[in-house]
């Protein structure tokens, strides 16, 4: 079993009234090769005639986001003509590549009622070889995503493999990524393949990992000593959970890009401002 090197609590940074907590990057943590970022937004309540989501088009390059709703709705529309409205429980997996412009917003329907809204946000960088891939988008609703029963709870599997079960999406870099909802008494085996990096990530509750707890909304690294991380629960707790081969390349990083050198984002930011990402998708 993987020993548990620390753990890194979330900074809290709010954008507007988006109550928001970032465990990576943070002081000490740049990242978890190939996990570049990560931003938890809420849990919070919206009012009725609320102003959604402050996330209008913007671009992006070079990377992969991951946006997982746990509560509430999200609408995303892009510069490829992707567009969609994820409900809670459900996962937006976009392939920036080469180049898009998207927006995050909130439907019509939470800006006129509001409700409860907790969304993770997370970053997955690309090779080199890779980051001018063609953009792609696949919204899932929670019906798409196996539900995996596990002893005390379940697992909700997105890319990847566990206990034979294979995750909907199919990852450029085959990147395992799943929700883990458990409850009291709850023990779970998760796999963290020789080689692989992990990510593990406390939403809420305390679980333990490998024998030590870990806190609340803090990410935890571990150690390359094992092939499994046994994850068991005193009181309900939900995790982020991922594995994937580090990538071993530079990080170059501008904003919305994620490149190698400084000659590529400056390429990047050129090609933006020279259109080539698309027409920003019409935000209504």
């Amino acid at each position: 079993m993987r020993q548990v090197l620390n753990q890194y609590p979330a900074q809290r940074d709010d954008i507007a009234d988006l109550v928001t907590r970032r465990p990576l990057p943070g002081p000490g943590l740049p990242q978890v090769d190939p996990f570049l970022f990560l931003n938890h937004h809420g849990p919070q309540t919206y009012c009725p005639g609320n102003s959604g989501l402050p996330f209008g088009p913007h671009p992006h390059r070079g990377f992969e986001t991951v946006s997982f709703i746990l509560k509430g709705e999200m609408a995303h529309l892009d510069s490829g003509g992707h567009e969609s409205v994820i409900r809670a429980g459900g996962v937006q997996w976009m392939t920036a590549g080469s180049g898009l412009i998207h927006a995050e917003i909130s439907p019509a329907s939470f800006k006129r009622d509001g409700g409860p809204l907790e969304i993770l946000q997370l970053w997955v960088n690309l090779p080199g070889r890779l980051k001018m891939t063609k953009p792609a988008y696949t919204g899932l609703q929670r019906e798409d995503i196996p539900a995996i029963p596990v002893d005390g709870g379940v697992v909700n599997l997105i890319s990847g493999g566990f206990g034979g079960v294979r995750g909907p999406i199919e990852s450029l870099t085959d990147v395992a990524m799943m929700t883990v909802e458990l409850e009291a008494g709850a023990k779970v085996d998760l796999p963290a393949p020789s080689g692989r990096a992990v990510f593990f990530y406390v939403v809420a509750g305390s679980p333990s990992a490998n024998g030590t707890p870990i806190k609340p909304q803090h990410l935890a690294t571990f150690a390359v000593d094992g092939d499994t991380i046994t994850v068991k629960t005193e009181a309900p707790a939900t995790i982020l959970y991922g594995h994937a081969d580090p990538i071993g390349q530079p990080v170059m990083s501008h904003g919305p890009f994620v490149m190698n050198t400084r000659e590529e984002i400056v390429r990047a930011i050129e090609d933006y401002n020279a259109g080539l990402f698309g027409k920003p998708p019409v935000v209504r």
